[in-house]
Parts: structure tokens; sequence; C-alpha cells
């Protein structure tokens, strides 16, 4: 059977590190803020809403909220970034998606300033995470590599398999491994031979959204896997993007769902916005 990968702990670990950066950062009379901007009443993301507010007010960050409705223009939004850019209160700028029909998000996403953007999407720091010199790694992808390092995992000279070409996971975690020295093959839902691919991986990174479509008998024995995806199956049931149970039988070490990859996301959104108010001092 596979250990498996905490993400939980993991993420408590470096919350508690980050909470003790936090009170570092206030005795020299910085309080490091994240603004949070959620327009509309999407169900999904009024939860991850709050929980970004919970988890700043754990580690003493100072949160900012905007709640607006979902009849705001995007010029009435574009002001408020443009605000939240020139205000010194603030080192992390968060617009939660996704965004009303009427409004488009790019747009959204580019007026955010590059200094401010703690999800690393503004294409200044997509470009800088290509070229290996990143203002701020988006969280998720970022999440993962904290993983992979504290598993003991080296991923110099190793075959990665990345299932999932997403802007947000896919792209910048393929980016992340390559500049690890890792040997990196992208994947996606279209990728012909998928099980074989995946089957040469000593490493897979699951991405793609689909529940459970790489097959657990796919994964090479000893591999790594590391599941992004969380689908929900049922009412209540939540699945990754690998066939658990089964992949767990082959893998050295694997990322439950849920419980694994998710809790780093916000706690790398957090160290972002934390890494700000440091360039800001």
């Amino acid at each position: 059977m596979a250990n498996i990968i905490d993400g939980k702990a993991i993420a408590a670990k470096i919350r508690g590190e980050i909470a003790v950066e936090v009170n570092r950062l206030e005795a020299k009379g910085i309080k490091p803020g994240l603004a949070v901007v959620l327009v509309g009443e999407d169900p999904a993301s009024k939860v991850y809403v709050s929980m970004k507010e919970k988890a700043c007010q754990d580690v003493g960050i100072f949160s900012d909220e905007h709640k607006l409705p979902a009849t705001t223009s995007e010029k009435e939004l574009l002001d408020l970034i443009d605000r939240l850019n020139k205000d010194e209160r603030i080192h992390g700028i968060l617009v939660q998606l996704p965004l009303p029909k009427h409004i488009d998000t790019e747009k959204v996403l580019d007026a955010i300033s590059p200094f401010k953007d703690v999800d690393g999407f503004h294409p200044y720091n997509v470009g800088r995470l290509v070229v290996g010199k990143p203002v701020f790694q988006p969280c998720t992808p970022y999440g993962v590599m904290v993983m992979l390092k504290e598993a003991g995992v080296e991923l110099a000279g190793k075959e990665v398999v990345v299932v999932g070409r997403s802007n947000i996971v896919g792209k910048p975690v393929a980016f992340m491994c390559l500049q690890q020295n890792a040997t990196v093959t992208l994947c996606h839902s279209r990728t012909k031979n998928l099980a074989e691919k995946v089957g040469m991986a000593d490493v897979v990174i699951a991405a793609v959204g689909q529940p459970e479509m790489i097959k657990g008998a796919w994964i090479k024995p000893g591999a790594v896997v590391i599941d992004v995806g969380v689908n929900r199956v049922g009412e209540k049931k939540l699945v990754g993007d690998v066939e658990y149970a089964a992949a767990s039988e082959r893998a050295s070490a694997i990322t439950p769902v849920p419980g694994g990859v998710g809790p780093m996301t916000i706690t790398m959104l957090l160290y972002n916005t934390v890494e700000s108010a440091k360039r800001g001092a």
C-alpha cells in the first residue's frame, strides 16, 4: 500500500510558519493584507471565499472583503481593483472566479498589479514562471511542489507525467517540474495512448477534471501520484482524477481526495501574501 501524502498535515505545518512570520512583520509595523473580491452568489465561490477569510484570520493576515452583487458592472469592478492596487494596506488581491458572464475575466485579471497578483495568474507572472524567475507562483501548482518536497520526492532526472493542460494547474506545474530538472510529458484528455504514457511515469500529476479517469492499473509500481482533481459523484461523494483504491496498491505514495492538494492551495495563497508584504517592507 502507498504512503499517504497528507495535505492537511503539511498545510498545518506551513500555516504555523506563516503565523510566526506574520508576527515578526507586525513587530516591524507591517500587517500583511489580502483583498478578496467576490462578485455574485455562486455557492461554491462563497464557500471558498469564507474558507480563505477564516484562513487569513487564523494566521493573522488582514482580510479585506468585497462582496459585490452579480449586477456589478465591469467598470465598477475595474475601478475597485484600481483602488486596491493603490492601497498600501493591501499586499495581495484575489478576485474569485468565475465572474458573471457580462464581465471580461481576462481584462479583470490583467488589471491586478503583477506585484499584488498572489494567485499568480497575471501574464507578467506567467511569463516570469516560464523563464524560471517568478514573482508569484500559482497557488495550486506551488502547493503540489511543496508536497513533493515535504514527501522527500526528488524530481531531478525523474519522468513526470502531467495529465491536464489548464493555465491554472497543468501548464504551470509542468514548468515547475522542468525547473527541478525532471523530464516532463504534458498530456490531456485527447492524448493518444494515455495509459502507456502514464505507465512510464515516476511521478503522475493528475489535473484533468474527470472523475477517476486515470486508472490504477496504469500506474507504474513505485510511482508517486499527486491527484489535483476534486469531482463530485452523486450528492456527497468526492473523488479525484485517479482511481484511488487501485492506484494505492501500486504507487509508493499518493495524495487522497479530499485532504490532499486542496488544503495546500489556500496555504500557498497566504504564503504569497506574506511574501508580498516582505517585499514591500
